[in-house]
């Protein structure tokens, strides 16, 4: 398997895999973003673990909702009232921009209910419908946890016939999207990543990491093989 290290700024042998600066340690998503949809009553501990979490691996990090024509916004915690600005939405993505993440992802808490909102019920909210647009693009690792899964009822085609996990409060709920309910704490289904609650969220966290740094090795192992290819065919 090719390897992916080398310090940062470093270049020459060393692959695409960077050392964390302060620690040394191997980052295993150097180049990789992860979009994050953000709401009112997020679940703090989750969101703070994200922020810290997916960057010590060196991923890049964008906190994602709907700004209603605003440049930013700030959304207040459940648990702490923290404050949470964001300045992206989901809204300006087009498919060609949404192709350059890795992985998509709807905490817990209320983030999915206030995003589930649509004014005009003549039509998707924006936000499943991006979480629809998200799962047309298989490359895409999309993590739903706990609560997250509201958001998938305007759209509940994207979970039918999938296995996950949810809060056990919603265990209705993924029947009636057609769901197949596994009653473990995290659940892996091909491009679908799910844990049960908010608590879970660094089981969750690592097994995102854990999928997107194995889809970069077999990236580069590829890679390798085909460079080889091409020099053994010259």
């Amino acid at each position: 398997m090719a390897s992916r290290r080398y310090f940062r700024g470093a270049k020459g042998d060393y692959g695409d895999v960077r050392f964390h600066p302060n620690t040394q340690t191997i980052m295993k998503l150097p180049g990789k973003k992860i979009g994050i949809l953000i709401e009112g009553d997020f679940y703090e501990n989750e969101i703070f673990y994200y922020n810290f979490r997916f960057p010590e691996e060196g991923a890049e990090v964008h906190f994602l909702s709907r700004l209603w024509g605003q440049s930013s916004l700030t959304f207040q915690g459940h648990e702490l009232k923290a404050p949470w600005p964001c300045q992206e939405s989901f809204e300006s993505i087009d498919d060609e921009e949404l192709a350059t993440y890795s992985a998509i992802i709807v905490p817990s808490g209320m983030v999915a209910d206030r995003l589930r909102y649509t004014e005009d019920l003549g039509k998707l909210p924006p936000a499943a419908e991006f979480l629809r647009r998200a799962f047309a693009q298989p490359q895409i690792l999309k993590g739903i946890i706990c609560h997250g899964l509201w958001l998938a009822a305007p759209v509940r085609d994207v979970v039918r016939g999938r296995r996950l996990v949810c809060h056990n409060n919603l265990h209705g709920d993924a029947l009636a999207y057609g769901a197949e309910f596994v009653d473990e704490d995290v659940v892996v289904d091909g491009d679908l990543v799910t844990a049960r609650s908010g608590n879970h969220c660094h089981l969750f966290a690592r097994k995102i990491i854990e999928i997107l740094s194995e889809r970069a090795d077999a990236t580069d192992s590829l890679s390798v093989a085909e460079q080889l290819l091409s020099a053994a065919a010259r």
